[in-house]
Parts: C-alpha cells; structure tokens; sequence
C-alpha cells in the first residue's frame, strides 16, 4: 500500500466472516466492496431460505457465546428480533427418544430394565479389561462407556456425519471431545437441573438449556448487515464468482469476478479478506502460488450437506428444536423442526416444516440423486421413524451445500500452516477469517470474532491475531506456534498411518 494512498478492502464471501468484517471496517469508515458467489442472497452456511412463505437454516444455527462482544453484536444489529428460545433436543434411537444432554433417568427408562443391564455389565467389563492403548475413536470410548453404550450413542451418529468407520477416526479427538462434555459435569447437570453456572465462560456450550436466536432465523441477522451495508453505499454484490486473485510485488492488486451473464469485473483495493473455501483461494492466484502451497491446499478436504426441508400439514409433530437420529436403518442423521426455533418460520401455525440433514460428499450417490428422489427418501424415512405419514407431506424442497465442514484429516494441520504462512509472508495484505477461510469447523461465533480482529488489523493497525481465537470465540494470547490446533471446535480425525 502506498503512502497516502486510502485503504479500500475487497471481501472475497457474504456469510458470517465476511459480513462481520464488512460491518466493523464501516464503522472505522473503511470503503468495502463484497463479492458473493450466491445470485440471490447472503448469510453463506448460516443463510435461511424461504420457500413459499416457509424459512428453514442450512442445518441449526443457536446464538449463544462465551464472548459477550459477540453477544452484544447480535443485539446490535437485531435488537429486539433476536428471541431467547428454550433448548430442547434428543436423541432418537429404536423407536425411542432420548433426552439430550443425557438424564440419567431418561435413558434407563428409554433403555428398559433388560438393556440398562447389558450396559451396565459392558461398561463393567470396559472398566475391568480394557483395550490397552487405544488408538481409535471406538476403542477410546469403549474403555470409557462400554460397548454397548458406544454403539448407541457414538457410533451410528458419528460415522453419518464423518462419513468414516468409528475405527478409522483418531483416539484423540474422542479424548479431546469427551472431556469438553465431561461424564460428571453430564451426571450433575441431569440430578441438578437448578444449578447455574455464575459465570458466562463457565457454562459448557453444549448443555445450555436457553439460546437466541433471529425471529425470521439467522439469515434475518446477514439480511440486515448487508441492508446497513448498502445504505452507505456498499451494497453487496451478489452473483460473482471469483475467477482470478492477481498479484504482484508481494501484494494481491485485485480479484476478477463473472457475472451470471458470463461478464468479467475487476475489484482493485489495498487489503483484501477471503472468507471462501482456502483451497479455492490458492487455486484462483494468478501467478500460481508454489507448487508446495498449491500442493498443501489440494490436500485440503470437506464433507458436504444436503437439507431437505419438508411441509407437514399437522400443527404439532415434536416438541424439539432438533432431534439426533442414531436409528442405523435410515441415512438422515439430523431433524430440525423450525417452528420451534421461532414461531414465524413457517407461515400458517397449523402447518410444520421439518428440515432433514444428510451428510455426504460431493458427487457420491447422496449428492447426484435428483430432488424428486431425494424428497422421496425423505418422506419415506419420516415414515419409517414413525414421525408423520406421507401423506401429511404437502410440499419439499432440496438444498444442496458445497464444503459445509472442513475435514481435519491427520495431515491438514500442517497443510494450513503452509498456507497460512505463505499469505503471511508473500501476500500479507490477503487475510483469512472464517470457517472455509481458515479451515476451521467452528461455530458462528468464532467465525465473527477471527473477522472483528481482522478488520480491526486493517482499520487501526491492532496486533491482535486473529488465529488465536479459541473454539469459544475468545482470544488467548498464550496459543503458540507449532502447537496442536485446539482453536477451532472439536472434530474427529483419522488414525495416523504411523
């Protein structure tokens, strides 16, 4: 950036990271320009499609944070359409629910007499022999839960979402994932439902019981970042796909875009923010990047989402936000009920839609069935959980998302570092933020704040690094270099080769 010269930031995505930048870098009165692949709305993974006067997420999206900056933002832009909403979800397995978190009570009785014993003596024989040690996922949670608790409430869910055998999946992450929901801290909060935590940063994020959530859902929050947006006179730019990030000098000069009718844009600034996918990034550079960098983001893998959202001509199907379904004789892993997320999701009280979320990749049979079949499979599998009949099914609609979580294999660590440091040092005025843009599988929150500290480096000159931002959103100084990543949310990894 020349002397003098004004700062102009280019934003590469409209979801979450991109849109929190954009917001604060208009309060330091920092022109913006945003470009977003979507044509015809913002909000990225945390957008809400409306089909026929009907709302539904791209999966669940709680706002809740340990971060009351992140908080107050929420409040900030939505005031008094945010809701606080009570959390109910359970778990659905053989032809019963679970509560979830888990009560004690709940899951014997739901167990019955007969099966509670055969777990209770699996857990026993787990404690009195277990496997030395473990290095998978179903080994680690065998010794602590038994067998049979495992394979009810680990192993079908799991491999839904992961795509990847329990055996596969690395030791670690289950050590790392069961300790954030420590069995005691389970056990207390289900005999001790009263008890509240009287600081914010002590509450495990997992158990909250009351969460905030946007009266027309979480797009409803973006929706109005990008109206605030337009109203001083950046408006986002919707249907543009990045073609082509030049640089030169160690600087990115400008990104090229096409437009849906095949036209090329040139966006020219002094700082630039890529919120999209970072294997996607590194191929768009124009010169390439080195082959290692090149060869460290192509190593870079996601798993990808489908929803499908189904009307029900019936006021009242379940009382839950959400529901698990560990059930192994259906593929859907997820249920949302959006009408209880907020009551104006759907636009006749007398009707329900229900949003089912499948797990895939990209160009597996999941993702290549058409939307006819897929709506098909839907209904039929409702059927078969028992929740509704196909024919209370009115109306469906599919929605497909590219990239939704960031694959932590047991190499991408190093993979992100080589890229990392390569826009760190040959193009430092390319920052990352987000979930795609960092490869981090992170919740909104943390995406908002790695953003906020970006946007703040850019407008005052802050020090602060936006990759030290822990899975709660909140900064912590003492995170180091080198150092196992623990910044982002917990995910499984596969077992190392080694």
């Amino acid at each position: 950036m020349a002397s003098g010269e004004r700062k102009h930031v280019v934003v590469l995505g409209a979801g979450p990271a991109g849109l929190t930048a954009t917001y604060e870098l208009l309060k330091h009165d920092v022109p913006v320009t945003v470009v977003e692949k979507d044509p015809l709305q913002v909000g990225g993974l945390a957008r809400t499609v409306e089909h026929k006067g009907y709302r539904f997420d791209i999966g669940g999206h709680r706002f809740f944070s340990k971060n009351e900056e992140v908080e107050g933002l929420w409040t900030e832009i939505l005031g008094d359409q945010m809701l606080t909403r009570g959390r109910l979800s359970r778990i659905y397995y053989r032809g019963r629910f679970f509560a979830y978190p888990i009560k004690a009570a709940n899951a014997l009785w739901n167990l019955g007499p007969v099966e509670a014993v055969r777990c209770l003596a699996s857990y026993a024989r787990a404690r009195i022999q277990p496997v030395k040690n473990p290095r998978n996922l179903e080994e680690w949670v065998r010794n602590q839960f038994g067998w049979r608790l495992f394979s009810i409430f680990f192993k079908t869910y799991t491999e839904k979402v992961w795509g990847i055998s329990t055996k596969e999946l690395s030791a670690d992450w289950a050590a790392q994932r069961i300790k954030s929901l420590d069995l005691w801290v389970v056990i207390r909060t289900a005999l001790v439902p009263g008890r509240k935590s009287g600081r914010r940063g002590e509450i495990v994020t997992t158990l909250i019981d009351r969460f905030r959530y946007p009266r027309l859902g979480p797009g409803q929050m973006w929706e109005r970042v990008a109206e605030i947006s337009a109203a001083k006179g950046h408006p986002i730019l919707l249907g543009r796909s990045v073609e082509k990030i030049s640089h030169e000098d160690g600087a990115v000069t400008s990104v090229t875009t096409r437009t849906a009718d095949g036209g090329a844009e040139t966006h020219r600034g002094t700082h630039f923010i890529s919120s999209i996918p970072m294997r996607e990034l590194v191929a768009k550079l124009e010169p390439p990047a080195p082959e290692r960098v090149r060869r460290a983001a192509d190593s870079l893998s996601y798993r990808d989402f489908i929803s499908i959202a189904l009307m029900i001509n019936r006021a009242d199907v379940f009382p839950d936000n959400w529901i698990y379904i560990h059930d192994p004789g259906v593929r859907v892993g997820r249920i949302q009920n959006f009408k209880n997320w907020s009551p104006d999701m759907v636009p006749d009280q007398s009707k329900t839609c229900l949003g089912l979320e499948y797990f895939c990749f990209e160009g597996d049979g999941l993702w290549s069935m058409k939307d006819p079949d897929l709506i098909a499979l839907a209904t039929e599998e409702l059927g078969r959980l028992g929740i509704c009949s196909a024919a209370e099914i009115f109306e469906g609609v599919v929605v497909r998302q590219h990239k939704a979580y960031p694959v932590y294999d047991d190499s991408y660590q190093e993979h992100v570092a080589v890229v990392r440091d390569y826009f760190a040092t040959a193009l430092p005025n390319m920052h990352l933020a987000g979930r795609n843009g960092m490869h981090k599988y992170n919740n909104q929150d943390h995406s908002m704040m790695t953003a906020l500290l970006v946007a703040r480096n850019i407008a005052d000159g802050s020090p602060l690094d936006p990759w030290k931002v822990n899975a709660d959103a909140v900064y912590h100084e003492d995170i180091r270099v080198g150092e196992r990543d623990g910044t982002g949310r917990l995910v499984p990894e596969r077992v190392s080769a080694s």
